[in-house]
């Protein structure tokens, strides 16, 4: 079981001090892929970075402005290109002139072949500095490094608070849902080895960019894992029964979630998928989308 951590006092618009050297402010948009609503956060003072600044909502553009009244943005962070996340880089780069940061999409995908998710894509995300490989990113009181943890989308970027040993996560794990991963552009396989990745560098608190901090790190993470491995194990154990469609074993082993979550489901179990896949251990049987055991 996962220990899920979903408590979270919530105001729209109201800027809360959530640690020493971070501040944050929810955006108004919640719903069933962002919870309570974007959690926008602030790092330092004087000169701040901005991280994830969210929908293109002018209410919550005023809202971060207000809580940063008297300082200095001095760079717009942005951990992926989902439109829940960076759409109001641009306006906020307007008015304060900040630099945006990220990692653009080498190849733009489309929803065409699947289930629109909530948020959808900000087709127009271009970070004016590329992170894609990492790098670091310093302020008068804070470091962040970026650090490349791809497969809930191709180009998601974490970053990490020296100073505080934090990582803001954004969407690559969250306290309060497991992450969806679609196809083209999402991919299990690195999506596993990102988990990997981010478990080993010992964080004492993770800030998702939804829903509350999550405080027990290692075990949380561990956890996360063993729930990808399960539903990849309840996959090869359906498909050894004999030869099956998504859209049948959706039903079936997602029974315990909410039905309007199974086209989100049934893109996390094709990634899942192509993961057995590369590994040689599920095949496809011909066009129709039927799966067997290799």
């Amino acid at each position: 079981m996962i220990p899920y951590v979903r408590e979270i006092d919530v105001e729209y618009g109201r800027c809360d001090q959530v640690s020493p050297l971070i501040r944050r402010v929810i955006a108004n948009n919640p719903g069933p892929f962002t919870y309570v609503g974007t959690g926008t956060y602030i790092v330092g003072r004087g000169e701040v970075a901005v991280i994830d600044p969210g929908p293109d909502d002018p209410a919550h553009l005023e809202a971060i402005l207000a809580a940063i009244s008297g300082e200095r943005v001095v760079q717009i962070l942005i951990t992926h290109h989902h439109s829940d996340h960076s759409p109001l880089a641009r306006p906020l780069q307007a008015r304060t002139g900040a630099p945006i940061v990220g990692c653009a999409v080498a190849a733009p995908d489309s929803e065409d072949d699947g289930p629109r998710m909530e948020a959808g894509h900000d087709a127009d995300f271009r970070p004016d500095v590329s992170v894609c490989g990492g790098g670091e990113i310093a302020g008068a009181d804070w470091t962040l490094e970026a650090i490349p943890t791809p497969g809930h989308t191709s180009n998601h970027i974490c970053y990490a608070l020296k100073e505080e040993n934090c990582l803001f996560s954004g969407d690559h794990i969250m306290g309060w849902s497991t992450t969806v991963i679609t196809p083209p552009d999402g991919d299990m396989t690195a999506y596993l080895q990102s988990l990997d990745r981010i478990q080993a560098r010992g964080f004492a608190t993770l800030w998702p960019t939804h829903g509350p901090p999550i405080r027990e790190v290692g075990p949380f993470i561990d956890a996360y894992r063993a729930h990808r491995q399960e539903r990849i194990d309840q996959i090869l154990q359906a498909l050894a029964a004999g030869p099956g469609r998504i859209g049948e074993l959706v039903p079936r082993l997602y029974a315990d979630v909410d039905p309007k979550l199974w086209p989100a489901a049934s893109r996390s179990m094709l990634a899942a998928i192509i993961h057995l896949e590369r590994e040689g251990k599920v095949r496809s049987e011909g066009p129709d989308g039927v799966y067997r055991l290799a």
